[in-house]
């Protein structure tokens, strides 16, 4: 059972629902420690007091704003958890709102919310069936860790999920990352849905999506502890540079389709669309835009 990180409630108008907070999410990787090459003796980090030039244990530490070079201002725990804001000790929901209009890239790290004891079952059930009937999703704040945050509240297995969002102001504007003025052929964005076409799956499942980075860090451990040679890395295709786009295009469908019909068959592989010959892209694209009309003949 995942520890609790947070516990507190979810304020949803004059509902309240108890909830306990856990990680939803678990970090597979594989990490090191750092040691002296010389002697294989750990190295560690360790926390010294600046003045007294001495190591210091952790109930001798304690938070601080630096209001000058001489003066900080101390901050305790208690203070933190008796913040005059309301969202200190309840995640309050504020609106609701489809899920297709957050863009992801405000959408942070997950958790799940559990009910704590008997008495939130019923309103976490009612939140949980009422956000599933609505189709949409809860915008909600909540402050932890020294700060006010905004979270994405919504339903996954009859769960409560929360993520945290980004505020407004902590996205940078990409406008000035655009390339140069260019122009794309109705082709070879034909090409590029047939590609994508090609390469689109049901789920996210598959010899494809395993982490092979953490499975050939094992494969080095296991071989330095048997104390057998390393398995040999393969040569990295080194990417070609894009002349023809249309031609690249035509190979890259290719390739995924004999990987596909190698998994699965011939069944949802496509070919790349034929160029068609004397009639330009926008008298293509304007002949498909009539037939959709209604009325027309």
């Amino acid at each position: 059972m995942p520890r609790t990180i947070w516990s507190g409630a979810i304020s949803f108008g004059l509902v309240t629902v108890p909830i306990n907070v856990v990680g939803a999410t678990e970090d597979r990787s594989i990490h090191f420690h750092q040691y002296h090459l010389k002697d294989g003796g750990r190295v560690r980090y360790r926390k010294v007091c600046e003045l007294e030039d001495r190591e210091v244990s952790q109930s001798e530490i304690g938070k601080g704003y630096e209001l000058t070079k001489t003066q900080v201002i101390p901050i305790t725990d208690e203070d933190l958890s008796n913040l005059p804001l309301p969202t200190a000790k309840a995640i309050e929901i504020d609106a609701f709102v489809p899920l297709e209009s957050i863009d992801p890239i405000r959408i942070a790290e997950g958790y799940y919310l559990q009910p704590a004891g008997q008495i939130a079952a019923k309103p976490y059930k009612l939140l949980v069936q009422a956000l599933g009937r609505s189709a949409k999703v809860a915008v909600a704040k909540y402050a932890w860790s020294g700060r006010e945050r905004l979270g994405l509240l919504r339903v996954r297995d009859d769960v409560l999920v929360l993520h945290a969002m980004r505020w407004p102001d902590e996205i940078r504007d990409p406008t000035e990352l655009l390339p140069p003025p260019t122009e794309v052929s109705d082709e070879e964005i034909e090409g590029a849905l047939a590609l994508m076409d090609t390469l689109t799956v049901d789920q996210l499942e598959g010899p494809e999506f395993q982490d092979r980075y953490t499975e050939a860090i094992a494969q080095i451990i296991e071989s330095k502890r048997e104390d057998k040679p390393l398995p040999e890395a393969a040569e990295p295709e080194q990417p070609a540079q894009v002349l023809d786009l249309m031609a690249a295009l035509n190979e890259s469908v290719q390739k995924a389709k004999a990987s596909r019909s190698q998994d699965t068959g011939p069944a949802g592989v496509h070919d790349l669309p034929a160029p068609k010959k004397g009639t330009p892209a926008k008298k293509t694209a304007a002949k498909k835009t009539t037939r959709r009309r209604p009325g027309s003949a």
